[in-house]
């Protein structure tokens, strides 16, 4: 039998837990399968294996417009399956417009969701147009369990669960590079961190609104990594309220493993997730969490609490209550952190790898 194609779709390729998921991914099957395709509208491909035929609209690299990148990757997909029928499409992004042009042509698809339903099932009509194009995929994965009860819940859509594939030595390893400038400054302070995007899904002003309110009684140095619209909005936020001197934003990191080594407490404060990686690498370094309750993600890592601290979805009081409770018994929940990273096999690289492999053979 003539071997299929596999087609990767992935229309926008920024900075986050999802590209990296694609990097791996994508990296692992090309290891296994001859012919492999990335279509996409990003210039962002340098850590694409070389094996993988790359098909990318570029112009739209310097415009951050995600919607003008989905739609000329649409037609990238489109004019790619007119050329040839014999192939499988696995779309990490953009779902809707994969399932598609895909069932156009009467094509196997396989979905991957990154994030759970609560952020993006807002209103009923979405409910129903996602439930009914969703249904006409061959497999959908999600990467969390949690995850997966969930979108049966909303959608009645079946998914199997795939966990994100963790690859902890890489992690220990880039951990210990040296970082040219050490950013925390403070000396004795409880050293905080947070990574993500500085959109709203993230949730930053909660942390800082917990920051103001804790300021005056207790000695915190907070570094926030990432990048996005919201980064203006959060310096303003931060000049006003006479942040300044303890909080600094940090553009995007390559690799953000040793500011996490610094740290001395992770603190995640999003709206919804999937399954955040940043709490897994966090937790491969031995540091302790506070994380919201969100769906869907970070209470299956954290193990309903046991292995972390859970506050209620932006609830800037009740984090404050979590962050001094943190720093009263730092040894103990420190002692709890490095127990903790005994919990991620389960994320094991390897494992969940060939999983992604055992599934697309099924479909051949």
């Amino acid at each position: 039998m003539k071997q299929k194609k596999i087609i990767i779709f992935m229309p926008s390729i920024e900075g986050g837990g999802v590209e990296k998921n694609l990097f791996l991914i994508s990296n692992f099957l090309s290891s296994k399968f001859k012919k492999i395709k990335l279509i996409t509208s990003s210039n962002n491909t340098q850590k694409v294996n070389k094996k993988i035929d790359i098909t990318k609209y570029g112009l739209f690299n310097f415009f951050d417009n995600r919607t003008l990148k989905i739609i000329f990757s649409g037609i990238l997909l489109f004019f790619e399956l007119l050329k040839s029928k014999n192939v499988i499409i696995f779309s990490f992004q953009a779902n809707l417009y994969a399932i598609l042009i895909a069932k156009l042509f009467k094509i196997k698809v396989i979905i991957r969701l990154n994030s759970s339903p609560s952020g993006w099932l807002s209103q009923k009509w979405k409910k129903e147009l996602f439930r009914k194009i969703y249904s006409l995929s061959d497999l959908v994965i999600v990467n969390s369990n949690e995850f997966k009860e969930e979108l049966w819940k909303k959608l009645r859509i079946k998914s199997y669960c795939i966990y994100n594939p963790l690859n902890k030595k890489t992690i220990i390893k880039k951990s210990n590079y040296k970082i040219k400038n050490n950013p925390y400054k403070i000396k004795n302070a409880l050293r905080i961190i947070n990574i993500g995007r500085l959109v709203d899904q993230k949730d930053h002003f909660t942390l800082l609104k917990s920051i103001c309110s804790i300021k005056k009684s207790l000695k915190v140095e907070v570094i926030i990594i990432g990048n996005g619209r919201n980064e203006n909005k959060l310096k303003s936020f931060i000049e006003k309220n006479r942040l300044s001197k303890i909080v600094k934003i940090l553009n995007f990191k390559q690799n953000p493993f040793p500011f996490i080594k610094l740290s001395e407490l992770f603190i995640l404060t999003s709206r919804y997730e999937g399954l955040p990686n940043v709490l897994l690498e966090a937790m491969t370094l031995k540091k302790f969490i506070i994380s919201s309750n969100c769906p869907t993600g970070p209470r299956e890592i954290l193990n309903n609490g046991k292995n972390g601290m859970l506050f209620k979805v932006g609830s800037h009081k009740e984090l404050t209550r979590k962050i001094i409770k943190y720093s009263k018994n730092k040894s103990r929940y420190n002692i709890k952190a490095k127990i903790a990273i005994n919990t991620l096999d389960k994320y094991d690289l390897k494992v969940n790898l060939n999983e992604y492999y055992f599934q697309i053979l099924k479909l051949f």
